[in-house]
């Protein structure tokens, strides 16, 4: 019988919590560690479908990337997402986990899986942690220069970007490529002196692009860590080959395009 503790520590050893930002809230969520896990559930974002879908699919156990619970709950009133979530979760015996700058931080955590999705070579953290076991951000180098616009394009169709935001990259080439998942412009300078030619993340901020000096591109949040769903999916799977490990069918993105 497989544990909710079990899952836990397993998720631990690929992301420790001891690499997570100060200001943030990876870990156990809610529920009972003790608990048995029953089928597991990968997602991006709790949200009321997506533990629908875990009951409906019967999985007992939540594993998502960002945290229900960011800021603490002062009552359980329904007022917001997270209460809602939360109490819909105790009265129906689920388990959450989220796994946020932990996984963000780790050496095969987010930022591995996008820049094997873009078949980076040779990466190095962009900012390391002091254990040096751990960071923020990869820079890497792509295995022959391409044209800036037909890396974009690529890119763009890689990871089904509906909108991509970037500074001018007309009559330029890129080798050397920095990236950070979610909201990473705060590494802009950092992938700069890095000697990147291009900065990939989720979030950039208007007065970042001005005269950036690399090409900046924003995938947008969801889009630049939507492959932390199958990451997980496949690294609980190889540690529990006898559990059930789904991926969540919601596109939990709560930005909508219009065209």
């Amino acid at each position: 019988m497989t544990k909710v503790k079990d899952i836990i520590a397993a998720v631990e050893k690929l992301a420790p919590l001891s690499g997570q930002d100060s200001w943030d809230n990876s870990g156990f969520q809610v529920g009972n560690m003790e608990a048995e896990s029953g089928g597991v559930l990968v997602c991006l974002d709790i949200t009321p479908e997506v533990l629908d879908e875990a009951l409906l699919k019967g999985c007992r156990t939540v594993i998502s990337h960002h945290p229900l619970i960011f800021h603490p709950l002062k009552h359980l009133t329904g007022d917001s997402l997270p209460e809602r979530c939360v109490t819909y979760a105790i009265l129906n015996g689920l388990n959450i986990y989220s796994a946020h700058t932990s996984l963000d931080n780790a050496a095969e955590g987010v930022n591995r899986r996008i820049a094997d999705r873009i078949g980076l070579v040779g990466t190095e953290w962009l900012e390391p942690a002091a254990d040096g076991k751990s960071g923020s951000g990869l820079v890497g180098t792509l295995p022959e220069p391409e044209d800036a616009t037909d890396f974009l394009r690529r890119l763009r169709k890689e990871f089904r970007v509906e909108c991509l935001r970037h500074s001018d990259c007309r009559g330029r080439r890129i080798s050397k490529v920095a990236i950070c998942g979610g909201a990473g412009g705060f590494l802009a300078e950092a992938a700069a002196r890095a000697g990147a030619d291009c900065f990939i993340t989720g979030e950039i901020r208007y007065h970042d692009y001005f005269d950036p000096g690399l090409i900046l591109v924003e995938m947008g949040h969801y889009q630049s860590e939507q492959y932390t769903i199958a990451l997980l999916k496949e690294y609980l799977s190889r540690e529990f080959p006898q559990l059930k490990v789904l991926e969540t069918g919601i596109c939990t993105n709560p930005i909508q395009y219009m065209k």
